[in-house]
Formats: structure tokens, sequence, C-alpha cells
């Protein structure tokens, strides 16, 4: 970090213009994510396979969770990355 005269690290301004991300699951009313569609589970993984976090995906906890079961039961099958 940048210092100044007085040698205090230089403090970022707080970015107050965020908006909240909406689960795109509970915007469409979805209450089961089916594991048998793996088309829809391919825009939440990695190019690796790996899961991606509800952070960067925007999911609330109860459908980031749903769509964490059926990733792994779509890998058991094969039928994902």
């Amino acid at each position: 970090m940048d210092r100044n005269k007085n040698k205090r690290p230089v403090r970022r301004p707080i970015r107050r213009d965020f908006r909240p991300r909406i689960c795109r699951f509970c915007e469409n009313k979805v209450n089961y994510i089916d594991f048998l569609e793996p088309d829809l589970l391919a825009k939440f993984q990695t190019e690796n396979g790996k899961i991606l976090p509800s952070r960067v995906t925007g999911t609330c906890k109860l459908h980031q969770k749903m769509l964490c079961k059926a990733i792994k039961r779509a890998r058991i099958l094969a039928l994902s990355l």
C-alpha cells in the first residue's frame, strides 16, 4: 500500500454502489435442481470441473447446496465434467 507523510497506510474509498445479486433459481421459483441437465450444471463449474462458489455465481445458500448435490450426483453417473 502507498504510504503518506505520517507513515500510515492510505485507505481506499469504500464502494457503496453495489447491488445485491438475486439468486436465479429463487427468481424462477425452482424447488429442485435436476442432476440430469448437464448444460445447466456446466454453467456453475470451471473448465476443470470444480464447483464455483456462491459469491461468484450469485446463488443463495439453499440453492448452492442443491446445486452441489446435483453436480456430485452427475459426476457419479459421468454426466458432467
